[in-house]
């Protein structure tokens, strides 16, 4: 039972644990900024009578300016009529305060935003009453603190996100590919390629002015360009036999060097900016990357467990001769799978480009090899013929939470590096001894079968 539910959720509870670590070893004090916690703040003015002078003090960032907004809108449901807002930068606060003690006033209380009380000298507890005597009987009032693991914070999580999405997406084509028993090398360079093609074609079609069919022109010029180039390294597999490492390392430099080629080593900017609607849009609250992400390995998932396309791919990274004598066309199988990933690889650079509105003819550091990890996590042998997408959905999670877990710890990269090899050692390891037990198991069932009479 438990090597069942090991080999269903085993990489999930993986997932699972390291979520608590880094939650639990990112535990840190912030400041309550929730309508829940000015409430609380408030509640302690309940005995304060409703005709006195209330001040509400914000920084200039969004988050402050919400606490001020928050503190308002509590007041005035509370029947407090006399309020006043002091905001804006440390000396347009101070002057502000200075020109209240000025007037003779005496606030009954002043309400401090958290971010700004522990930050600014002349707003702390005791920097306060020394910087306005004046308000000697007045008290600040500034919201809790509590603890929280700085990995569960949303803005945290949407960077986990945001770091995965290209990775995810790049991982699909290399999932079909490792499955039936090869490898594509070539797809960070294709990124490369795909971002700058269709770009340069952005440019030529007007620039920054071009109308919103320049970016579907370069969409698909990107995408063509791409799926050339896998088709190609699909043939010299196929047809002509080469060793699927030789060929996409081949085609690795190949398309590093058209990008550097095409660009002069320049990055292209002018792109109109109706280019960031997929990489920086969002659609109800979420990204529109994201939304692609899911798409897309919604449907992967389907073609390889309800298509006759999927079960080929299973057939051939299980065993070619069989497939071949089975009539599958192994052939044009091949070919299609690694067109398939030039062109998944194509999105994951249209993606990057749209992100910093420009075409950059460097390929993301080491991305193959992040693509590669997620995979061979995720629960892919190397060896062909088992593999899921779901499972390289979590390994590509896997992934991202370690390496957010040890940007969060202050780990260093080059430590980090010798993290992520020693996770696909590991990983690899545990498929070989995975496949070796199979092969022990077929073994001893075949030496049962000739000695039985």
């Amino acid at each position: 039972m438990w090597k069942r539910i090991y080999r269903q959720f085993g990489m999930l509870l993986v997932l699972a644990a390291l979520a608590a670590f880094f939650s639990a070893a990112t535990i840190r004090r912030f400041e309550h900024s929730s309508q829940e916690a000015v409430s609380a703040m408030l509640g302690r003015l309940d005995s304060s009578p409703r005709d006195g002078l209330l001040v509400v003090v914000s920084g200039p960032t969004p988050a402050s300016r919400a606490f001020a907004e928050l503190c308002r809108k509590g007041l005035a449901e509370r029947g407090f009529d006399s309020v006043e807002r002091a905001e804006g930068q440390p000396f347009e606060v101070a002057a502000a305060l200075d020109s209240l003690a000025q007037s003779g006033k005496q606030p009954a209380a002043i309400l401090v935003s958290g971010e700004i009380a522990g930050q600014w000298t002349f707003l702390s507890p005791q920097g306060f009453h020394e910087r306005f005597p004046r308000f000697s009987r007045t008290p600040l009032v500034v919201p809790g603190d509590y603890l929280w693991p700085v990995f569960l914070t949303r803005s945290n999580l949407e960077a986990v996100l945001n770091r995965i999405v290209v990775i995810a997406i790049v991982a699909i084509g290399m999932t079909l590919v490792i499955i039936s028993a090869g490898i594509d090398l070539s797809v960070g360079s294709l990124v490369a390629l795909a971002g700058v093609a269709s770009t340069l074609t952005m440019q030529a079609l007007g620039g920054k002015a071009a109308p919103p069919a320049a970016v579907y022109a370069g969409v698909a010029v990107g995408t063509l360009a791409c799926l050339a180039i896998g088709v190609f390294s699909g043939v010299m597999v196929a047809w002509f036999r080469v060793a699927p490492f030789i060929v996409t390392l081949a085609v690795m430099m190949i398309g590093r060097g058209l990008s550097l080629r095409l660009t002069g080593g320049n990055t292209i900017y002018d792109v109109p900016a109706s280019f960031e609607w997929l990489g920086q849009g969002r659609t109800l609250g979420v990204g529109n990357s994201l939304w692609l992400l899911i798409l897309l390995y919604a449907a992967a998932h389907l073609v390889m467990t309800r298509t006759s396309f999927g079960r080929y791919v299973y057939a051939i990274g299980g065993n070619e001769q069989a497939a071949r004598l089975s009539g599958v066309p192994v052939r044009g199988v091949l070919v299609s799978l690694y067109g398939i990933s030039a062109a998944i690889a194509a999105l994951g650079g249209f993606i990057c480009a749209s992100r910093v509105s420009s075409g950059v003819p460097k390929p993301p550091d080491l991305l193959e090899m992040y693509v590669i990890a997620a995979v061979v996590v995720g629960g892919t042998s190397l060896a062909g013929g088992s593999g899921s997408i779901p499972g390289t959905l979590v390994g590509a999670l896997i992934i991202a939470v370690i390496q957010n877990g040890m940007n969060l710890m202050n780990i260093d990269a080059y430590t980090q590096y010798v993290v992520l090899g020693a996770i696909i050692l590991a990983a690899v390891l545990v498929d070989g001894l995975r496949h070796s037990e199979r092969f022990r198991r077929r073994l001893s069932v075949g030496k049962k079968e000739k000695e039985s009479p």
